[in-house]
């Protein structure tokens, strides 16, 4: 016998929605690739990070930690489309601006809640951070990164980072109501392919390339050093805001923290 709640839960339950969500990904995923691909710049650098890959992968220890992860991420994905993406989603026709609108604010509310983790959770060994510092300083291996090294990381970080992505889209779907499948399918790509560009080898750094070239070598400022600085993913907005831009001499907030502790 049903009761309410269970009813509630059914009646909003969309896995139709998840399922065509996750084809969609996968599809924008593939297909963006390929074109991508056709131009001459994103060509050698998919080449250079390619080989470099190819190379760590000769390493027993990265390829098991590849291969764990790989495993991992087709466990937590088939948990979030199963059992939370089925209750975030809607096929209801919405403007193209408030698309946008909605996968501008998904983003950087994650990005807002990504930063304070990365920051205090990952890298702080005070309090907050403690075991987490050791879990990230996996990931941290890798000095100079390649693209395919934003998943060499600890198990426990895959499931905290999609987890905390996931989480940013079920709490603001219940604010703002659910999201349209499309406004998912396109922030999903744009998350991962942010994510995965950031630790990308890249050399050309001319129009229109330069924010790229920008982008991933700030990250790579932050691959340095594990005291460096550039905690955001998405954007570099809020290390702009709360004073953790790196650009190759350290985190500016723990230096001054160090100055005033010598005073």
């Amino acid at each position: 016998m049903e009761t309410p709640l269970l009813a509630s839960l059914l009646e909003h339950y969309r896995w139709d929605l998840s399922l065509y969500a996750f084809v969609g990904i996968t599809a924008l995923g593939l297909v963006g690739k390929w074109l991508v691909l056709l131009v001459p710049t994103f060509k050698e650098a998919h080449l250079l990070n390619q080989a470099t890959f190819r190379e760590k992968m000769q390493k027993p220890n990265y390829a098991a930690n590849q291969k764990w992860n790989r495993k991992w991420g087709l466990f937590f994905l088939a948990v979030i489309f199963v059992m939370i993406m089925p209750f975030c989603l809607s096929a209801e026709p919405q403007p193209w601006w408030n698309m946008l609108l909605d996968m501008a604010v998904i983003l950087m509310v994650y990005d807002f809640f990504y930063y304070l983790v990365h920051r205090f959770l990952f890298h702080d060994a005070g309090f907050l951070g403690g075991p987490l510092v050791w879990v990230h300083a996996v990931h941290h291996r890798q000095h100079n990164p390649c693209r395919w090294d934003s998943s060499y990381i600890h198990p426990l970080e895959v499931a905290m980072g999609l987890g905390l992505y996931v989480a940013t889209i079920f709490v603001l779907a219940r604010f703002m109501g659910t999201f349209n499948v499309v406004t998912i399918v396109v922030t999903w790509v744009a998350f991962q392919q942010i994510n995965l560009h950031n630790h990308d080898l890249w050399k050309t750094d001319r129009f229109p390339f330069k924010y790229l070239s920008y982008a991933a070598q700030m990250h790579h400022h932050h691959h340095a050093r594990f005291t460096g600085g550039n905690f955001a993913t998405i954007s570099l907005l809020y290390d702009w805001m709360f004073g953790t831009l790196d650009t190759g001499q350290g985190n500016p907030a723990l230096e001054r923290a160090k100055t005033r502790a010598k005073a």
